[in-house]
């Protein structure tokens, strides 16, 4: 049996950690004519020129109560990050899985977390709960402390296109239709409630990058990491990545391609960036 054990959705686009047990639960995305189950031997890039070019009905499949409980394994102290339920059934059917899992082992721990957002912001909660367990702090100790450590995290997204989001209800009609028209990029971020909140229509890359990259700084950022997931769109990060060198010097700066389900809703030319607040 684990002493500790980290899991979570495919959102998360993070598919192993250094030194902690860890397991993912996919999210699966499905159309009339192909499913597409987010995992690391996944073509994303085949996903992506496909839904391009599809023209029919398409909508993603969150992990059920017994995806999670296959997460779980069996593990004594177990914590579970979840994409944000506004967007998502994935941390209902956690919360399932978790009274299941305790049913059976009434002795051990459970904490399902509700991340209110996605991609990078998870990541930059997983790698710190690895932290914390790896610094030797109880269950409690570290669920006090990831909830406290949420508070001064955020995730900015870039996208050129809303369609698949305006398709799955997450946005107005509208407002998709002013991504990518005469080259606009919307920007926005995850709200305190978990959904999403536009923050600026920018005319081109360059200005959309360095509205994200003032609006981190803005923010507080002066040591923290910051985490760059894209959608087949590496000048933006790189972009992105020198200007808050510029910026942020002593910031932790990684870029990495976003999984399956990142992609389906940031789209092809998309950014997500995690950061934190300090």
């Amino acid at each position: 049996m684990e002493k500790f054990k980290i899991v979570a959705d495919s959102s998360a686009d993070t598919f192993e950690i250094d030194a902690i047990p860890f397991a993912f639960a996919p999210l699966k995305i499905i159309t009339t004519e192909e499913e597409f189950t987010d995992t690391p031997e996944l073509d994303v890039k085949g996903m992506v020129d496909f839904l391009q070019g599809y023209k029919g009905k398409s909508s993603t499949s969150c992990p059920n109560p017994e995806d999670w409980l296959s997460a779980f394994g069996d593990s004594e102290n177990i914590f579970c990050v979840c994409i944000t339920a506004t967007l998502s059934g994935s941390y209902n059917a956690a919360l399932a899985a978790k009274e299941l899992y305790l049913e059976t082992h009434p002795d051990r721990n459970v904490y399902v977390i509700n991340s209110l957002s996605a991609g990078p912001e998870l990541r930059l909660i997983i790698e710190k709960l690895a932290e914390y367990i790896s610094d030797g702090l109880s269950f409690d100790e570290i669920c006090q402390k990831i909830d406290q450590y949420m508070q001064s995290t955020g995730l900015l997204f870039m996208l050129e296109s809303m369609r698949n989001l305006a398709n799955n209800g997450r946005v107005g009609s509208l407002a998709a239709k002013a991504a990518g028209l005469l080259g606009i990029r919307v920007v926005g971020k995850a709200s305190d409630k978990g959904d999403l909140e536009q923050l600026s229509k920018c005319r081109g890359q360059e200005k959309a990058v360095k509205f994200i990259a003032d609006y981190i700084q803005q923010e507080g950022c002066k040591n923290g990491k910051i985490r760059i997931s894209n959608c087949f769109n590496t000048e933006a990060a790189e972009q992105l990545k020198a200007l808050l060198i510029t910026k942020i010097p002593n910031a932790d700066i990684e870029i990495y391609n976003a999984g399956a389900l990142c992609s389906f809703y940031a789209e092809k030319g998309g950014m997500l960036i995690g950061f934190e607040k300090f």
